[in-house]
């Protein structure tokens, strides 16, 4: 039996899908950053979107968390997407996209060696007035329809 997944503090059950609302940047780290850690202690894949203004200061903390960053996208066990390469892509939000999206990414773990793949998505975007933002809820509604399917844990 493999060991526990666990979110700030607490081992992660059958279902995996959690919403996580911060009031600052370093209340978000400070409670993501221990589970990212042990993804990449354990070995799994790490797959993060994040706002394109916040790419470079998101790799810079898991740098200074003591993640091997280059070497983690290098080898495939890292990758981080900006919003635009994932939920809005050609400008907008299509649920029907980011679900076969989240597929993608769930199914390419075990293909390329992973176990477990830890997906972090931060989702302030939907907080502006963006194109099929109205479509969110019904989104988050189907996608706890898809997530069972899988083990991976998505935050």
């Amino acid at each position: 039996m493999s060991e526990a997944v666990t979110f700030a503090g607490t081992p992660l059950g059958q279902y995996r899908h959690i919403c996580a609302f911060f009031h600052t940047p370093d209340e978000m780290y400070r409670v993501l950053m221990p589970f990212i850690q042990e993804g990449f202690t354990r070995g799994d894949r790490a797959f993060h979107i994040v706002d394109s203004r916040n790419w470079e200061g998101h790799v810079n903390r898991l740098r200074k968390a003591g993640i091997d960053v280059d070497s983690a996208m290098g080898r495939g066990q890292l990758e981080v997407r900006n919003w635009h390469e994932a939920y809005l892509r050609d400008g907008h939000f299509s649920q029907d996209r980011m679900l076969a999206l989240i597929e993608e990414v769930l199914q390419a773990g075990p293909k390329q060696g992973y176990d477990l793949t830890r997906l972090v998505a931060h989702m302030e975007w939907a907080l502006e007035d963006m194109p099929g933002v109205n479509d969110l809820v019904e989104y988050e509604t189907r996608l706890n329809y898809v997530l069972p399917r899988y083990k991976d844990p998505v935050i």
